[in-house]
């Protein structure tokens, strides 16, 4: 397994709309080995393949204490979502960012698995922000979207600024 890149706002690519998987197959099961490794040492608790590149539609998320209830959703749909739950949303792709968003508190999703099987998830609570956090990456989103323009701005002013600095040679 291997970590990968992940790109950060205001990167286009992260507005790329990803397509569906087509092949479940072994070099998208090493994929997804890598993804988890990248999520888990960033430190995340979900992640879109759009994040790292590949535009597919493909996410992993795991929202527990202990990092052992992983969860791989490929060519995710929400069917059905109630309730309404304000959370406090950060994103590996605007690091050091929080802000309050809207979201549904239930959602049933179907997929595919690991393994090609089609199956459905109720989720609840914060998997199930998550999980919409994650799709919404598959569909071009950010959570910075939810946001009024002033705060979007003021927050891709501040990336730009520190990835400037970061990339300065001090002579």
């Amino acid at each position: 397994m291997s970590k990968l890149k992940i790109l950060e706002f205001p990167d286009p690519r992260l507005r790329t709309k990803a397509t569906p998987v087509v092949a479940v197959d072994d070099a998208l099961r090493v994929f997804i080995g890598d993804m988890f490794e990248t999520m888990y040492a960033a430190p995340g608790i979900g992640l879109a393949a759009t994040q790292v590149d590949l535009h597919k539609r493909l996410l992993v998320a795991d929202v527990s204490v202990d990092k052992d209830q992983p969860h791989v959703l490929i060519n995710p749909e929400i069917i059905e979502k109630d309730g309404v739950t304000v959370t406090d949303e950060g994103c590996l792709s605007v690091p050091g960012y929080y802000e309050e968003v809207e979201r549904a508190e239930h959602v049933k999703v179907r997929f595919l698995d690991r393994d090609g099987n089609e199956t459905e998830l109720d989720a609840h609570g914060i998997l199930a922000v998550c999980i919409q956090h994650e799709i919404d990456h598959l569909d071009g989103k950010l959570f910075v979207d939810y946001l009024s323009e002033a705060k979007r701005t003021r927050i891709r002013k501040k990336l730009e600024k520190e990835r400037r600095q970061q990339n300065a040679v001090v002579i």
